[in-house]
């Protein structure tokens, strides 16, 4: 028989662990569930969701929201994924609608810093956009790969 040779991840710890495993070896499926929640707050040791079916509310750790927090916007709904009553991911919209609340002064005929500039979103997101942003306007962003997309 082969040997397959693979990395998995502890959903747990999220911690890599390299195994070998032979072709045509079975598994039990892991007894995980989605569900849909409403981000409430943060108190910055946790974060607080509530369960959009039964109303539960639901805490999760912070550094498993770890960069993913910039996202998060009072109201918003998520996927997160549960084992027993473990929180082990959570799942943003594709893209999320921010407020930009600061912004660096864009100077006419500037080419010399390229085309954009930072802006601090209603979260605390920094994000990269066209000179033409400016403070109150509400941008669309990517949360794959946080990338500005357009202006709404």
């Amino acid at each position: 028989n082969a040997i397959i040779r693979t990395k998995i991840r502890n959903m747990h710890t999220g911690a890599i662990i390299p195994r070998n495993f032979l072709n045509g070896q079975r598994f039990e499926e892991a007894p995980v569930e989605r569900l849909t929640a409403q981000y409430l707050y943060n108190d910055g040791e946790n974060f607080y969701f509530m369960n959009t079916e039964t109303y539960d509310q639901i805490l999760m750790r912070a550094h498993l929201v770890d960069d993913r927090a910039g996202f998060l916007k009072d109201g918003m709904e998520v996927t997160l994924t549960v084992h027993e009553t473990e929180i082990l991911d959570l799942e943003l919209p594709m893209n999320v609608e921010l407020e930009v609340i600061e912004t660096e002064m864009a100077i006419a005929g500037d080419t010399a810093s390229g085309t954009s500039k930072i802006v601090v979103c209603e979260t605390g997101l920094q994000v990269q956009v066209p000179l033409f942003i400016k403070v109150g306007d509400i941008i669309r962003i990517d949360t794959r790969g946080s990338g500005y997309v357009n202006r709404v």
